[in-house]
């Protein structure tokens, strides 16, 4: 039998390398939990990280104040053991969450699929207080969202790199206009500057293996070369015939889904701001690149996977493992709110509640509501 190793007797100086190996706040966190020489060998976060919600310039009118807030979507489970957790735990699957931190620490829970803020059930009259002692929270993305007085003129924006051991000033933005336009913003920039302006018809834009990925309305995936803000291409163009692409990664791999409507919609927002009016999803396409041989794969089905199309990030969880959701479907929203798509019959379903929120969560009440204008806050 191997000799058993106490990890208390570790040289000290090995407890700043493990530490400082760890890339998001809930792990460092749990980390200097451990004892006094975890918590005294690392800080939270270097003082210069970046923190949110961040000043950076408005994407289209300097002169109005804009901030990038943070979102993180995590996976709760129950700790094994724990005796208070029923009716809370009726099973051993966890949920998400989607949490935003404000500049005085409050916290806003949010849906994962549409973003809106939940509020206090009906007869609930104080904040949600978990003690984290009796679950565990593991990271699972983040996402940003650009606010100011104007109008909505970004449909998505990514940050990179966000790690508590990066100084702010190593960190970057990309965003994706109204119009299709590419944007690009590094710290301290006092205007956001166009990439490939020549092209109008960029879909999404991830954080995607340490480097931002962007697809077009035809499938063309390349990546930003920040040093010369030029465009790499990545994947041959797939072709596809929808009317929008996301890019979602699971299991390390780069997929395509590409979303078509009931009937055929302009493709863009005019310039005056004005939206032309969602329509309904009609059906998805799944496609992952071959990348050995340089080829697009229809993927027929996800497996255990389920894929998560949010408004701000998209991302694949466990269906196995999470409340609420089933394998080989694509969760969503559009006119009809959240729904979920099956890749295996075609069928669409209509979710009343978002599938991360299960009515336990809120104790002596009925099922949370999901609006736009009040949040909860969790103290």
């Amino acid at each position: 039998m191997d000799d058993i190793v106490d990890w208390s007797e570790l040289p000290l100086e090995l407890w700043p390398k493990i530490g400082k190996s760890l890339e998001n706040h809930m792990d460092i966190v749990r980390f200097r939990s451990v004892c006094e020489s975890c918590r005294s060998s690392i800080p939270l976060c270097l003082p210069n990280s970046p923190s949110f919600p961040m000043q950076i310039p408005q994407p289209m009118n300097q002169s109005i104040d804009t901030v990038l807030s943070q979102a993180t979507v995590f996976v709760i489970e129950p700790s094994f053991g724990a005796s208070n957790l029923e009716p809370l735990a009726p099973s051993s699957k966890g949920w998400l969450i989607k949490v935003e931190e404000s500049k005085n620490h409050s916290l806003t829970l949010l849906s994962p699929i549409s973003d809106r803020k939940i509020l206090y059930p009906h007869g609930a009259t104080s904040p949600m207080l978990w003690n984290l002692l009796d679950y565990r929270v593991t990271e699972l993305c983040k996402s940003y969202t650009i606010h100011s007085r104007l109008s909505a003129t970004v449909s998505k924006v990514v940050f990179f790199p966000n790690s508590p051991w990066i100084a702010v000033e190593d960190s970057m933005a990309c965003c994706i206009f109204l119009e299709g336009r590419l944007g690009f913003l590094k710290h301290g920039d006092e205007k956001w500057t166009l990439v490939d302006d020549k092209n109008f018809f960029y879909d999404d834009v991830i954080v995607f293996n340490s480097q931002f990925y962007v697809t077009d309305k035809w499938g063309t995936i390349s990546w930003v070369d920040t040093s010369s803000l030029k465009l790499v291409q990545f994947s041959p163009p797939l072709c596809g015939f929808g009317n929008k692409k996301h890019l979602v990664e699971s299991c390390g791999s780069l997929y395509v889904v590409d979303r078509f409507y009931e009937s055929e919609l302009p493709r863009r927002w005019n310039y005056v701001g004005r939206a032309d009016r969602d329509a309904a999803v009609e059906y998805f396409k799944v496609y992952k690149l071959d990348e050995e041989w340089g080829t697009w794969v229809d993927v027929k089905n996800l497996g255990d996977r389920a894929f998560v199309l949010g408004k701000s990030c998209s991302f694949s969880v466990s269906a196995k493992q999470i409340t609420g959701y089933q394998e080989n479907c694509i969760y969503f929203t559009d006119i009809f709110n959240v729904r979920a798509y099956n890749l295996e019959d075609r069928s669409i379903v209509a979710s009343d509640f978002d599938p991360c929120i299960d009515k336990s969560l809120c104790p002596n009440s009925s099922w949370p509501r999901i609006a736009g204008q009040n949040q909860l806050r969790n103290n």
